[in-house]
């Protein structure tokens, strides 16, 4: 008796399961919209669970009305047996339905139309975007698109590399001119120095040269001077004489050493000359020699002379002029002091700088300190 009810069960489950998938494509038929296969899987899982509902329900309805519904365990068989069978059903309805139809596919192959319908679909795509920019004038496939984008931006960037070595040629080219002016001005500035230099080396030269061209306005004086040494003194007394132009002009006269005295004596109480002033009176040594440098003034004549005499360095004697000029005193004693010259009929000759046991003559260009560390 179970078995003759999960039977009928069954076949009751599969003829509304059967019922339903018919008037689903009926109703797909006439609405002309069949859903591709992924819908028609749902349409058709939902029919068949719908199917399994309603046989279900039928099933436990007669059970009732016959009194003997199975207990809760057999229930759970018969519902999994009922599942199984409808699943079975529904499968052979499916195959037996896309073999009429011509579309039936395993799950691979159906894979394979998928993609295959995918690419179909994008493919079109392609052509239709094709087909719009050939109408547009513009069509460029995706390649050849990169590819002129490529190209352009390349074109625009060679542009502009070429724009900017214009641009630095034409910078260079005002730096080098810049540069060019500048050297010019630099050598026309240079050279304008040189002639402004060599026009002022030329005028002093011919200054200069006109100069010694012409005689000293001292030269009157200093010829005067001689004349009276000449006349008092003797013709030998004076080993030369001249206008030092080193020294504004002043009228020089070097007396021989035996002759030294008595020109200066003549200098003194001339009432002509009269230079009865001694400004400076200083040693010097020439390392050939030593040199008294005198300088003395005559008010009346309004006029300085210059007075040298050469001396022997090994042996440097001369008398002195204290007699003749009291300002002589210290002067003579500095060059004795330093210089070792010595100064006949001084007064008081003596060191005024260092001390009486002091070894040598520091301006002595020999002089050798004895004590080192001093």
């Amino acid at each position: 008796m179970d078995e003759e009810q999960d039977l009928a069960k069954q076949k009751a489950a599969a003829a509304a399961k059967a019922k339903a998938a018919a008037l689903a494509r009926k109703r797909a038929k006439e609405e002309g919209t069949e859903n591709p296969s992924g819908e028609e899987d749902l349409a058709k899982q939902k029919a068949a669970a719908a199917a399994k509902a309603k046989a279900a329900a039928l099933a436990r309805k007669q059970a009732k009305e016959e009194g003997t519904e199975n207990p809760p365990g057999e229930q759970d068989l018969a519902k999994q047996k009922a599942a199984a069978a409808a699943k079975a059903k529904a499968a052979a309805l499916a195959r037996k339905q896309a073999k009429e139809e011509g579309t039936e596919n395993p799950p691979g192959e159906e894979d394979l139309a998928k993609q295959k319908a995918a690419a179909a679909a994008k493919a079109k795509a392609a052509a239709l975007a094709r087909k719009q920019a050939k109408e547009e004038g513009t069509e460029n496939p995706s390649g050849e698109e990169g590819l002129a984008k490529q190209k352009a931006a390349a074109a625009a960037k060679a542009k502009a590399a070429a724009l900017a070595r214009k641009q630095k040629s034409a910078g260079s080219d005002a730096d080098s001119e810049q540069a060019k002016a500048k050297a010019k001005a630099i050598a026309a500035a240079k050279a304008k120095a040189a002639a402004a230099a060599k026009t002022k080396a030329t005028v002093e030269e011919m200054t200069e040269g006109a100069t010694k061209n012409e005689p000293s306005p001292n030269q009157p004086k200093l010829n005067q001077i001689v004349s009276a040494i000449e006349r008092h003194v003797g013709q030998d007394a004076l080993i030369d004489h001249y206008i030092n132009k080193l020294s504004k002009d002043v009228p020089t006269i070097v007396a021989n050493p035996n002759t030294y005295y008595s020109i200066a004596k003549l200098l003194r109480y001339d009432e002509q000359l009269n230079f009865a002033y001694l400004s400076e009176l200083h040693g010097t040594d020439f390392e050939t020699h030593m040199e008294i440098y005198v300088h003395l003034h005559s008010f009346s004549m309004n006029q300085s002379v210059a007075l040298k005499v050469k001396l022997d360095r090994a042996a440097p004697v001369i008398p002195s002029l204290v007699p003749l000029w009291t300002g002589a005193n210290w002067p003579e004693c500095e060059a004795y002091d330093l210089l070792g010259i010595d100064f006949r009929e001084h007064p008081d000759l003596k060191r005024i700088l260092l001390g009486d046991d002091w070894k040598g003559y520091p301006l002595r260009k020999d002089y050798q300190p004895y004590d080192v560390e001093v």
